[in-house]
């Protein structure tokens, strides 16, 4: 059933789908990087930790106890580096889906970034965005970028690790 959804043909259906994501990614990085104030972590960062309240308090946690700690001992103390990265990421994640420059790891960034965001207790369109990642990683494979730059750059790349590792590729075994 997936042979389906490789090949050129089937390219249409990632097209429209990597335009939606990146549509999506870059104009929250772009909100986030041209809003009235500068863009702070800082209360997402103090709400999601707020939200772990232990479940023998009687609550129900939303952010798991090891996430939380992570958000307070690294993320927290690290707020203006999260703030920077957080903020590239989704415009670089945006940028590279349009284009189709990189896609399947524009997707897992772009997948990593939702997980992030969702264990921190933020639903959002976070999981309509991931669910679309992972149709995109998972069924378009190596045709989810083929409109677009990566037709030309994943050969390039290619030919580059087989330098670099001095082995020589699929094509050229076949031929010899």
């Amino acid at each position: 059933m997936t042979a389906n959804f490789k090949g050129a043909t089937s390219s249409w259906i990632w097209l429209v789908i990597r335009l939606y994501l990146g549509y999506q990614w870059l104009n929250a990085g772009w909100h986030k990087l041209t809003g009235a104030t500068p863009f702070d972590a800082t209360g997402f960062l103090k709400g999601a930790i707020a939200k772990s309240v232990p479940a023998s308090a009687g609550a129900k946690p939303v952010v798991q106890a090891w996430w939380a700690d992570f958000l307070q001992g690294f993320a927290l103390p690290n707020v203006k580096l999260f703030n920077f990265l957080i903020v590239a990421g989704e415009i670089l994640v945006g940028l590279a889906l349009i284009v189709g420059f990189a896609t399947l790891f524009a997707a897992v960034m772009g997948m990593l970034m939702n997980f992030a965001f969702l264990l921190s207790g933020t639903t959002s369109t976070n999981p309509n965005l991931l669910f679309l990642e992972i149709i995109l990683v998972t069924l378009g494979g190596a045709y989810a970028g083929y409109i677009g730059v990566d037709y030309w750059f994943r050969p390039l790349f290619r030919g580059f690790l087989a330098k670099l590792f001095g082995t020589r590729g699929a094509a050229a075994k076949n031929a010899a």
